[in-house]
């Protein structure tokens, strides 16, 4: 008896434990504080789900203490109680209120569902100036999303910039995102500012969905759907800033070229020519295989994970599977003075001023 006692006060004490655990974790990647008018409209699904399950939960709490009070045996009481059975106005209203509250559920749930997956045209449309002539208004850009085996590309095709897991965005502006896959199945999620949507393999399975956050700051998106051996470590940053920060950054990206470094890490970039620009873009050079490197340099995370130290960059590039396992970057075999030499020629990779 002891022993139930013991484990009746220790069950709570953890039970409150998890309840306190439940707030831990990255404010940047919850979906309960929303940052985006995505993220605002599934957070009020999520609301209306709660708040029904409660009021069921509360009703049933409140008829079953009833039935159990009114309704219990009482000494010497040996009668059979009266049957409800066949009873057709409870049969309609335990049949009547369930279908009632799945579609208040179900109504907005789908809408919301359709409206996040509809993007707006990207093209000028037309609208009507003060003295009657006919003005240029752009509508959302576009950025074209693909998924890897295990990092995310990003590219602004209209503004001609391409980049790897640091997605920019401006504040307060939609954008349409069109999302694909390089290889597997994928899933893209930004939980503080949208929803999230799967990315599938092949030209014609773009999946469409639309982001407009209202608050600029940094945050985490991730990959929802298991996608390999390092899927729980495909992770990307979304950078929402400023319009004005925004435009320049794109100029700034467009201004890199792929040109010879200054003499303090030139020998680094003679091991980053012979050993990665045919599968990593620098500018206007290099393949498209792996992540494009232009403004590496500026980057928060190193393979999205690792903090952005010299440190960091040499041991990825070293064995990058002990990072990221079953990764497709290859192991060249590099001693440490060259992944030293390799690792301050990233660094200098920012974008210009």
């Amino acid at each position: 008896m002891k022993r139930w006692l013991r484990l009746g006060r220790i069950v709570p004490v953890f039970g409150l434990m998890m309840l306190g655990l439940m707030g831990c974790g990255d404010p940047s990647m919850s979906a309960l504080q929303p940052q985006g008018k995505g993220a605002d409209a599934v957070f009020d699904l999520m609301i209306l789900s709660l708040v029904i399950m409660i009021v069921v939960l509360v009703v049933v709490f409140i008829l079953f203490t009833y039935v159990l009070i009114k309704f219990r045996k009482r000494k010497g009481d040996d009668s059979i109680p009266e049957q409800v059975e066949g009873n057709h106005l409870l049969e309609v209203l335990w049949t009547a209120i369930p279908i009632v509250l799945l579609l208040i559920l179900a109504v907005p749930t789908v809408i919301t569902t359709f409206d996040l997956a509809v993007s707006e045209k990207s093209a000028e449309k037309s609208a009507s100036a003060a003295d009657g002539e006919e003005a240029k208004e752009e509508g959302p850009m576009t950025v074209k999303v693909t998924a890897h085996q295990f990092w995310w590309e990003f590219e602004y095709p209209e503004l001609g910039v391409v980049t790897a897991q640091e997605l920019y965005l401006p504040v307060d502006k939609k954008t349409n995102i069109d999302l694909s896959s390089a290889d597997v199945l994928h899933s893209f999620w930004v939980p503080a500012i949208s929803g999230k949507m799967d990315t599938n393999p092949g030209d014609k399975l773009v999946n469409k969905m639309w982001m407009h956050p209202t608050e600029t700051g940094t945050f985490q998106g991730a990959c929802a759907e298991l996608c390999g051996d390092a899927h729980a470590l495909m992770y990307f940053k979304v950078k929402v800033v400023e319009q004005e920060e925004f435009d320049a950054w794109i100029e700034s990206m467009k201004q890199v070229k792929f040109a010879e470094a200054s003499s303090d890490v030139a020998e680094g970039q003679k091991i980053f020519e012979n050993n990665c620009l045919q599968c990593h873009a620098v500018g206007d050079k290099g393949g498209k295989v792996g992540p494009a490197l232009t403004g590496f340099g500026d980057n928060e995370k190193v393979a999205g994970i690792l903090d952005h130290t010299k440190e960091n960059i040499m041991k990825w590039i070293n064995n990058p599977q002990d990072v990221k396992p079953g990764n497709n970057m290859p192991d060249f075999n590099l001693d440490e003075p060259q992944l030293d030499a390799l690792a301050d020629y990233l660094l200098e990779l920012k974008t210009a001023e």
